[in-house]
């Protein structure tokens, strides 16, 4: 058999393969709920949302005069993407991250620390 005739054979039976693993895995993930994160900000943003969140007074005003709402807040631990750059995430007992996000569809950076037992959100700043 020729060479180009089993690399045909070869990379149909390995795109079968992968698109099998994606329905399972896919499947699997939606059923236990599991999340698969490898990246870095995938990783903080979920251990930012596994602890309890604890707000400043900045925020906490800004929430009773219903300027920002909760759901803003959880938006940013979602989708938001962490600048690293002028984040200090070596800090000692609370590393601090600097989330950019949207709310209500203007930009806007959330400043939080992620303390070993829960999550100050000390700052928002759109633009």
């Amino acid at each position: 058999m020729a060479f180009l005739k089993r690399l045909g054979f070869f990379l149909v039976g390995l795109s079968i393969g992968i698109v099998f693993l994606t329905f399972f895995f896919k499947k699997k993930t939606e059923e236990t709920g599991t999340e698969f994160c490898y990246f870095p900000n995938c990783r903080v943003l979920k251990d930012l949302r596994s602890k309890p969140i604890v707000y400043s007074e900045d925020i906490s005003q800004l929430l009773a005069s219903n300027k920002l709402d909760t759901l803003d807040i959880e938006t940013f631990f979602r989708e938001g993407d962490i600048d690293f750059g002028k984040s200090n995430a070596k800090a000692v007992p609370c590393r601090t991250y600097v989330i950019e996000g949207a709310i209500k569809e203007q930009k806007a950076i959330l400043e939080v620390k992620n303390c070993p037992s829960k999550v100050l959100v000390e700052r928002v700043t759109r633009f």
